[in-house]
């Protein structure tokens, strides 16, 4: 289960802890990389003994350490990756954490664009969908890699350049977003021609 999003309101800025919100088939595929990783480097470290030369037996050593530390860094990057929003008057701060690294990306209110909610980038389906052809379920395998690399429901143009963000964020938790930072910036969020719909659609749920 998905954590839920906390708002912390302070004197001088609003955060909003978007948490981790990684699918658990999402988990699955990165605990599956990182023991195959660690298995094929623990089986090369015991063969690696059977080396009759010592700079070679120490060459092979230092790269399995080196793939075993890249294994432990993608998974833990990947694994506990987690984003926060921080509302201030002036600007719009993207926070972007894992255990072993922190970026921080500011933006102000005046060089930002609209905000979009753009969701799952469009796909074309592959040929062999619906097919009884599909044996191998090549469109699900598509759509698993899709939210591999997916970089996030929510965007905006700073300076021309597209910034995404919020991973795993749907429709009915980018209203509730976007009105909370409403409710502290004002008018200095603006927001794309999408967002009536939603909105209206938000609205609609909630009465009935």
């Amino acid at each position: 289960m998905k954590p839920k999003i906390k708002y912390l309101w302070g004197k001088e800025h609003l955060t909003i802890d978007l948490g981790n919100r990684i699918e658990p088939r999402i988990r699955m595929i990165y605990w599956v990389e990182f023991l195959m990783t660690m298995g094929i480097a623990t089986i090369f470290f015991l063969h690696s003994y059977k080396l009759q030369h010592n700079w070679v037996h120490l060459l092979a050593n230092l790269c399995l350490c080196m793939l075993s530390l890249l294994a432990v860094y993608r998974f833990l990057s990947r694994m506990f990756y987690r984003e926060k929003l921080v509302i201030t008057d002036n600007h719009f701060t993207i926070v972007r954490q894992t255990p072993l690294h922190s970026n921080k990306s500011s933006y102000d209110w005046e060089g930002m664009g609209a905000l979009h909610y753009i969701g799952k980038d469009a796909k074309t389906d592959h040929p062999l969908k619906g097919s009884s052809f599909d044996y191998f379920g090549f469109d699900a395998q598509e759509h698993l890699v899709q939210d591999l690399h997916h970089a996030g429901n929510l965007f905006f143009e700073f300076n021309g350049e597209p910034i995404r963000f919020a991973r795993g964020i749907y429709s009915w938790h980018a209203e509730e977003i976007v009105r909370m930072i409403r409710l502290y910036s004002g008018s200095s969020l603006q927001l794309g021609a999408e967002w009536k719909y939603l909105m209206e659609e938000m609205k609609w749920h909630d009465e009935y």
